[in-house]
């Protein structure tokens, strides 16, 4: 039976959602612990203007290695609920992980005197976040093959 068949039954359009809260609160709640775990790792290993930010620099690169696997899992090995990729890829690790940080860490060093340390934050950051993306995907390939398939669960569609 067609949607038109159907009495007061919207016929779906290819591309458009219904409007849900549920996508934007798992995202919401997602950033909240992400940014919480940020912040707290931050404040455990501060650093001045001009230092290389090494805790910004980990958060970044493990929150992309962590991004590689994420995708893999629920994109290749197990099929996920729909909030999973909102909640956990970009709530959590997109509230853990801070380019903005990044970015203004980069100009503070150069105006503090300190360009070498921008620079070579600037250039070790992009190519350990990429890397680090391949090594996640990587390693969840490598999992997905050695690990049972995960259960099937609805999409609530």
């Amino acid at each position: 039976m067609t949607a038109p068949d159907r009495p007061n039954v919207e016929p779906r359009v290819p591309g458009k959602r219904r409007a849900s809260w549920e996508t934007p609160a798992a995202v919401s709640a997602g950033g909240v612990l992400g940014a919480l775990a940020r912040y707290g790792l931050v404040t455990a290993f501060p650093y001045g203007a001009g230092d290389f930010p090494w805790a910004v620099f980990w958060i970044n690169v493990s929150g992309c290695l962590l991004i590689g696997v994420l995708m893999v899992l629920i994109t290749e090995t197990w099929r996920a609920h729909r909030l999973v990729r909102p909640f956990l890829g970009v709530g959590i690790l997109g509230g853990f992980t801070t380019f903005s940080t990044y970015a203004v860490d980069i100009q503070q060093a150069v105006e503090h005197g300190a360009p070498g340390v921008g620079l070579a934050y600037l250039a070790l950051t992009l190519v350990a976040a990429l890397a680090a993306v391949v090594a996640g995907m990587r390693l969840a390939r490598a999992l997905g093959r050695a690990l049972p398939r995960g259960p099937v669960e609805e999409d609530g569609e």
